[in-house]
């Protein structure tokens, strides 16, 4: 391991740093497309959204978190790269819980399968459209249930070992430990925990917002600091 930390990570963390930054766009997107065209209440109102405009339908069910989550893998990787020196063990289980909880995240995501299903249900005939209703009943139970809380509960625990390894580390602030603490709190009520869940969900976004900007700002320091580095080093070279 201690030669694989030895690697030039710099491109790890220049694409993290990008990525931080694509991050901080697509969330207040996800946040106005939710308070402008809120999803519907029943599977009928969502398959009528998809026939409507088909991409307003896949927003409607968190489209933008398919992309989120992978961009929050490569951010976490870069944490762990950066703090596994200071905290292996924590970083570790970190990284470990995280993976496996967005590895959940994306079978309990059915935006395409409910697009599938909206389609047929409008080329069904009437007798048969109830058949696709129930499908998408079943689609959207998975939706809020064991793997996605599961997926909740595991990225929560992963937020707060990071955070807490960031406040550790002479290598960040303190501040964005504590902001990553403070949106992991929001995280302990699943958002699928009814209207409480749904304000604490919404809440932890303002804590995190905060912590990527610091997080972006921390990469790119460390991005310019090893270019520079880089640069002095081959000029030293005979």
């Amino acid at each position: 391991m201690d030669r694989i930390m030895e690697t030039n990570f710099l491109p790890l963390y220049r694409v993290a740093w990008y990525l931080a930054i694509t991050m901080l766009i697509i969330i207040p997107l996800q946040i106005v497309a939710y308070v402008v065209a809120p999803p519907p209440d029943t599977v009928l109102g969502l398959f009528e959204r998809y026939q409507a405009n088909p991409f307003l339908g896949l927003l409607s069910l968190d489209f933008l978190y398919l992309f989120n989550n992978l961009i929050i893998v490569v951010i976490y990787l870069a944490l762990f790269v950066m703090l596994y020196r200071e905290k292996p063990v924590t970083v570790l289980l970190a990284m470990i819980f995280g993976l496996i909880g967005i590895a959940c995240y994306y079978p309990s995501n059915p935006a395409f399968e409910m697009l599938t299903l909206s389609s047929h249900y409008f080329e069904a005939q009437p007798e048969q459209q109830s058949l696709y209703l129930a499908a998408g009943e079943a689609l959207m139970a998975g939706y809020t249930g064991t793997t996605f809380d599961v997926y909740y509960v595991l990225s929560t625990i992963c937020l707060l070992l990071f955070s807490f390894a960031l406040v550790k580390s002479p290598q960040f602030k303190k501040a964005t430990g504590y902001w990553g603490l403070s949106s992991g709190f929001f995280m302990l009520i699943p958002s699928s925990a009814g209207t409480v869940g749904m304000v604490f969900s919404l809440l932890s976004l303002i804590p995190w917002i905060v912590f990527v900007v610091l997080l972006a700002i921390r990469f790119r320091q460390l991005t310019q600091s090893l270019m520079l580095y880089s640069i002095d080093s081959s000029r030293i070279r005979p």
